[in-house]
């Protein structure tokens, strides 16, 4: 069996490929890295053939339809019917301007909000992206009973952050895709979450303006006292994608320690 990881290289998507090959999963990882990131790609990818599995990594942007074309057809012939197990989108590539800048003192010039090329974008990768993916892979008959697939969100969907409106915007468009596939697919016996992990210290942290802050409140808010860790949600979509979890479908399921329901 295997799992699909969009966003496979870094973050959420690294710590999950690890965890579901230890698990028994062959992985397919989909990234977008420049070749100063690569050796850590190819660590990745040996660690994961290390444990006997397969990985087969494709460097291209997940949100261009030829190259999703080719990677689903590459699937195709890899994976066979029904052998894909686990579709997790873990993109996370957008906008990180406000819509309308605070007014510029005297003297300065006046920043420019996020522009329409740069809203779209941002919901094409991080929101868009999971439809066209789920339906290429349903399609092609990759994934069918017992399959299941997860969405990475944020507590911005539902909390205003400085500079996170894009972004808000387009998790907000996630959870709903994920409540739509959770309807539409369970008749073919697949499941769809989407996934709330607390603030975590990754990659894509770093660009939001603010995170220093957004780290202290977390750590204050978490009822364990730390942030959330790529490893403690990759361990927890293990756990979602067993038989056992089949009935869990059409939720925004907290991975945070209860961070995001503490004051």
């Amino acid at each position: 069996m295997w799992a699909l990881i969009l966003g496979g290289s870094s973050g959420f998507g690294a710590a999950s490929a690890r965890a579901f090959a230890a698990a028994g999963y062959d992985i397919a990882a989909v990234h977008l890295d420049r070749a100063a990131a690569m050796p850590s790609v190819i660590a990745l990818r040996d660690e994961i053939v290390g444990m006997g599995r397969q990985a087969i990594f494709h460097n291209v942007n997940a949100a261009d339809d030829d190259r999703r074309t080719a990677v689903v057809a590459d699937l195709v012939d890899h994976v066979g019917p029904n052998g894909l197990r686990v579709l997790l989108h873990s993109l996370a590539f957008g906008s990180l301007l406000p819509f309308v800048p605070p007014r510029a003192k005297p003297g300065e010039k006046q920043a420019k909000g996020a522009s329409r090329k740069q809203l779209e974008m941002t919901m094409d990768v991080m929101a868009n992206s999971l439809v066209y993916w789920t339906q290429d892979v349903v399609n092609a008959g990759l994934m069918g009973e017992g399959g299941r697939i997860f969405a990475m969100t944020a507590a911005g969907s539902h909390t205003a952050w400085a500079g996170y409106g894009p972004v808000a915007a387009a998790k907000s468009a996630l959870e709903s895709y994920c409540r739509q596939f959770a309807l539409e697919l369970a008749p073919r016996g697949i499941s769809t979450n989407a996934i709330l992990a607390g603030v975590t210290k990754t990659p894509a942290l770093d660009k939001i303006p603010g995170s220093d802050k957004l780290i202290a409140g977390a750590v204050a808010r978490n009822p364990f006292g730390r942030l959330t860790e790529p490893e403690d949600v990759a361990r927890a979509l293990v756990l979602l994608a067993s038989q056992d979890a089949r009935w869990i479908n059409g939720n925004v399921l907290r991975i945070d320690g209860g961070e995001d329901v503490c004051a």
